[in-house]
C-alpha cells in the first residue's frame, strides 16, 4: 500500500458528495473507466474487488499523519482503467471518464501542454 496522486492541487471534489446512507454497500459497486465513451475497466471491475479495505486504507493513512472528520481520502484506480494494461497512451483531446455506482462520474479532458 502506498499514497499515490495526492500532490499540491491535485485533489478535486465536487460539485457533490453522496452521504453513507445513500450506499447500499460500499464492498458492491460497480466501476467503469472510459476513454472517449469506451468502456476501459468494466471487466468485473466492481468494488468487492477492492486490494485494501477502507478500513485498512485508514489505519494505513493514520500512520504518517493526523486524519480529521471530514477529510476524502480516495483509494485508487479502477481496475483495467490505467491504459497501461492496453498499451494505449493518451492524446491532446481524449476524454477520459472514471464512473463508480451511487457516487457519479469524473470526466476530464486532456489538453497538450504549451510551450
Amino acid at each position: 500500500m502506498s499514497k499515490s496522486k495526492d500532490f499540491d492541487g491535485g485533489n478535486v471534489l465536487g460539485p457533490w458528495i453522496v452521504t453513507p446512507d445513500e450506499i447500499p454497500d460500499v464492498y458492491n459497486l460497480k466501476m467503469v473507466a472510459r476513454l472517449n465513451g469506451e468502456p476501459m475497466g468494466r471487466g468485473g471491475s466492481n468494488t468487492s474487488g477492492m486490494y485494501h479495505r477502507w478500513d485498512a486504507i485508514l489505519a494505513y493513512a493514520s500512520e504518517g499523519e493526523t486524519l480529521y472528520p471530514g477529510e476524502v481520502i480516495g483509494s485508487g484506480t479502477v481496475g483495467g482503467g490505467t491504459l497501461v494494461e492496453t498499451g494505449r497512451f493518451l492524446a491532446d483531446g481524449d476524454l477520459i471518464e472514471l464512473e463508480i455506482e451511487h457516487l457519479g462520474v469524473l470526466r476530464n479532458r486532456v489538453v497538450a501542454a504549451t510551450a
